[in-house]
């Protein structure tokens, strides 16, 4: 009999709130909460989670899974599959580590409460690509203030006027964000607003010294709900689990900055065996893992979406496809990427190893959100690197960069998971008469991206040529083209 899960069927312990994150997302629940379930249970740890919403949907006031988290009790199931050791695996857990979950918009008290209590040492966020960006003139004084930044500015202000400026209640504040120097971004906004709004010069220093804000590496594939197995999942668990997150069995955690002794010390998760490294700057993690990982999902997902692939392990079963990532990985990202090139062939190999996972369904659709933003953080850099350092024009890139643009464009029939605004300004201005100038309007006039495209020349007129194919010949024949096949 399959029961429902709640704490009326399922022993619970209650545990101090001492993280606050900012999302729910599939995520971070497979991720992070997931990880501090495991520390929980081992003894390296007593950390309750409190859940925040991050953002908010303006007509219906409510977006993301909070309601379903408050019938479960914040609990759900991370189901893992994939190959160890040429063996198929599979390690499913109860994650019981979230005490609370909230909407800000709707319960501030709550929101504020957490941020204020003694208990709190942590904050872990992911807002997406999108969610770490500078809006001037943000009110600081809104319950709660519209960006990312602008929460935690007011939030650290109103934590640092509670304990009148006490050096021992800073936080760790850990971004998850797939953007380059995430931590590090984010204290820099913090920073700006601080200054922006004149809240003074000693709640500045407090922030500098008292709070540690670290840049992360992320990486587990994690596809979400699995949907078409439901049926059989809950049959196998027991219970009637709206939040089952599916995810492949590897994981890695990479955290470092100025005060990642301290978050060491707050967030011992490798003491519980798990896959997590402290180190003083994550650099060299991050380029091989955004670049090769992340910029292969990033470059491959609209192709392959414009030839009627709908999973990963789709678009790597279409020769063509395969051909073109892993060439684009071979020729232009592994040449950028300061390290030993065996070992970063090695490191790519297993990475593109992982894209044939035959357990995880990775939806091409989900891996398609904020696209616009996750191109400019994952894939741009490579485009900049091979001009500048090797004055070569990034090609495969360039037709990655087209591949959006059409996907995005007004003939693509495709609806995309975007800021509305972005995809709006797209299609309005889209002319198949004049792609360059097109292009061109899209990538300096548009506010979408905030990189300056023409440093690398001949990038837009490229980019216009593989529009100008793909809208000729449908994608496929385009792809044939550019490959010479």
């Amino acid at each position: 009999m399959i029961k429902q899960l709640n704490k009326s069927t399922v022993e619970t312990v209650g545990r101090p709130v001492r993280i606050l994150q900012f999302g729910e997302g599939n995520f971070l629940r497979a991720f992070v909460d997931w990880q501090i379930d495991i520390a929980n249970e081992k003894g390296v740890m007593d950390a309750g989670v409190a859940v925040c919403q991050p953002i908010i949907d303006p007509e219906r006031k409510v977006l993301g899974m909070i309601d379903l988290m408050h019938r479960q009790d914040n609990m759900y199931h991370v189901y893992l599959e994939g190959i160890e050791n040429k063996r198929p695996k599979k390690d499913v857990r109860l994650v019981k580590s979230i005490m609370d979950s909230f909407n800000p918009y709707v319960d501030y008290a709550k929101y504020e409460a957490y941020f204020l209590s003694p208990e709190l040492k942590i904050t872990i966020s992911n807002t997406t690509e999108a969610g770490i960006r500078y809006e001037e003139g943000d009110d600081l004084t809104a319950c709660p203030p519209k960006s990312y930044p602008a929460k935690m500015t007011a939030l650290l202000y109103k934590r640092f006027k509670h304990f009148n400026g006490d050096p021992t209640k800073g936080l760790c504040i850990i971004c998850c964000e797939l953007i380059e120097n995430n931590g590090s971004t984010l204290h820099e906004y913090v920073i700006r607003h601080a200054e922006y709004h004149k809240l003074g010069q000693d709640f500045i220093d407090w922030v500098e010294n008292s709070c540690h804000f670290c840049d992360t590496l992320v990486d587990r594939i994690v596809p979400g709900f699995p949907r078409e197995q439901i049926g059989e999942i809950r049959e196998e668990i027991g219970y009637d689990d709206n939040l089952v997150v599916k995810a492949e069995l590897y994981h890695l955690w990479a955290i470092g900055g100025p005060g990642y002794k301290e978050v060491m010390k707050e967030l011992p998760l490798d003491k519980a065996g798990l896959h997590v490294i402290f180190m003083p700057s994550i650099k060299q993690f991050r380029d091989k893992k955004v670049r090769i990982l992340n910029g292969s999902h990033t470059g491959m997902v609209p192709i392959a979406l414009q030839m009627g692939c709908e999973t990963v392990m789709d678009a790597f079963n279409t020769p063509d496809i395969e051909r073109f990532v892993n060439d684009m990985v071979a020729e232009e990202v592994i040449p950028m990427i300061d390290e030993d090139r065996d070992e970063l062939k090695k490191f790519a190999a297993g990475i593109l190893e992982r894209f044939y996972n035959p357990f995880i369904k990775h939806m091409l659709r989900s891996i398609s959100l904020n696209s616009l933003s996750k191109w400019e953080a994952r894939n741009y850099p490579t485009v900049r690197d091979n001009w500048f350092k090797a004055q070569r024009l990034a090609e495969r890139e360039a037709f990655t960069f087209a591949a959006l643009m059409t996907l995005y464009g007004p003939n693509s029939g495709f609806e995309p998971d975007d800021t509305r605004e972005f995809v709006d300004y797209i299609r309005a201005n889209w002319d198949s008469a004049d792609m360059e100038a097109t292009i061109a309007k899209i990538v300096k006039e548009s506010g979408i991206f905030t990189v300056d495209f023409s440093e690398v020349p001949g990038f837009i007129g490229t980019v216009a040529g593989y529009v100008r194919d793909i809208e000729t010949l449908g994608m496929k024949d385009a792809l044939k083209k550019f490959l010479g096949a």
